[in-house]
């Protein structure tokens, strides 16, 4: 279908988001649902990039991944593997997954599975590993690789064995509007949406035929895990955005991730073409010790939460989460997420947040508006060491670079045959 405006085009992209219905379906090796991970191939967040372009956090993932496959069994030895070009690096976004952080995948590593099941169409998404010195922010020491290859052995196949168990997979829409609700903004706070899914998990674990130590390990491991969610929601975005730019018209955005080294967004009239500028380094808080000079240029595809509407575009709904990020109080929250509708076509009307009065959720970021403002989306971000296997030194904030946004914009006015 051809739309006769472009303003026409993103209320149609738009309302496929608000009809979307994920729906989380299985735990598996991500080599059983993205083939091309059975051979010598890892998955990186972002848009492409080479390994010698990678930042060393990200660097560091990848020694964690190779380790963790026993493609070798030191770090020298994964070094040298890694450098060699042996390996192939493909961005998870190029293969219907998403990856936080350094974004590294590999194919013994479980992902989730949703499917949106408005438009048929499945994403994917790596477990969350918890806090601190975990892969996904550059650690790659013996305890992580042995978290890792708990989660593979143990926590993987229990979930899957749970989730399986319910009829039709579960209603990830349903469990966002109770946690959002309750202070979630589905990047840096996912408390709530976290033992909401325990709560629907434990006691079908509990009725599991399965070791009883391990049953305990999964139990305490989904309490511990504050941030647990934040994975699944970032598949449920990414099948959610994926199904709204079946539409190739119209100016929406349908991604945005980062790598280290450029930040780059797609938009919906524009397919699967990216559209990058140099990545900035977030700003917030740090833990003890640590400081600016220490942070990593951002990273990760978690963004595509802030694509569908939460995180950083949705402050307001965590007041709890705002000092965390460097932000300030509610007010400073209140006003990031009005100076957001200055961007976006609408609000979500599935998503209601109390704290904004009722209001809906962000609802589709126009790359026109963001043009035309100045004003660029706002991201909650974990800041990962600028050093590998340091793991995580705080959090924040961090904004795309304006640039996108106009390369996106002047692509698709050439595509549509104006004169720039």
């Amino acid at each position: 279908m051809t739309y006769q405006t472009i303003d026409e085009a993103n209320k149609a992209v738009a309302a496929k988001v608000v009809a979307s219905s994920p729906f989380l379906l299985d735990v598996v090796p991500a080599k059983e649902v993205i083939p091309v991970l059975n051979g010598k191939v890892l998955l990186h967040a972002g848009p492409p990039i080479k390994w010698g372009n990678m930042p060393d956090p990200m660097k560091g993932s990848c020694i964690g991944a190779v380790l963790f496959e026993e493609w070798a069994t030191t770090e020298d030895a994964a070094r040298t593997l890694l450098e060699s070009g042996q390996i192939e690096f493909i961005p998870c976004h190029h293969v219907d997954a998403v990856g936080p952080m350094g974004g590294i995948t590999s194919g013994n590593m479980p992902v989730f599975v949703v499917e949106n099941k408005t438009d048929h169409n499945v994403a994917y998404c790596t477990m969350n590993e918890g806090i601190g010195a975990v892969l996904r922010f550059g650690a790659y020491s013996d305890e992580v690789i042995t978290r890792l290859r708990w989660m593979r052995d143990v926590l993987g196949p229990i979930l899957c064995k749970a989730i399986r168990t319910i009829d039709n997979g579960m209603n990830l829409n349903v469990l966002i509007a109770k946690a959002i609700a309750m202070g979630d903004e589905f990047h840096q706070r996912n408390i709530a949406a976290s033992l909401a899914f325990l709560k629907e998990m434990a006691p079908i674990i509990v009725g599991l035929e399965i070791d009883e130590k391990e049953r305990q390990e999964v139990i305490k491991f989904l309490a511990d895990t504050d941030q647990f969610f934040l994975n699944i929601m970032m598949a449920a975005s990414k099948a959610i955005m994926d199904g709204a730019r079946m539409i190739q018209e119209g100016t929406i955005v349908t991604a945005m991730c980062r790598n280290g080294e450029n930040f780059g967004i797609r938009i919906s009239g524009m397919g699967d073409e990216w559209f990058t500028g140099p990545v900035n380094t977030p700003q917030g808080l740090y833990f003890t010790g640590f400081s600016g000079e220490d942070a990593s240029p951002d990273m990760g595809d978690s963004a595509i939460t802030e694509t569908f509407g939460v995180g950083g575009m949705a402050m307001i709904a965590a007041p709890a989460v705002t000092r965390f990020v460097g932000t300030g109080g509610f007010n400073d929250a209140l006003a990031i997420s009005n100076e957001m509708l200055e961007i976006v076509i609408d609000q979500n009307p599935n998503f209601p947040v109390p704290t904004w009065d009722f209001q809906g959720i962000c609802l589709g970021i126009d790359a026109r508006k963001v043009v035309e403002t100045g004003i660029t989306p706002v991201i909650n971000t974990g800041i990962a060491n600028i050093k590998a296997g340091a793991g995580q030194i705080g959090a924040g904030t961090v904004h795309p670079p304006v640039e996108c946004f106009e390369k996106a914009i002047v692509a698709y006015a050439k595509k549509l045959g104006m004169e720039i």
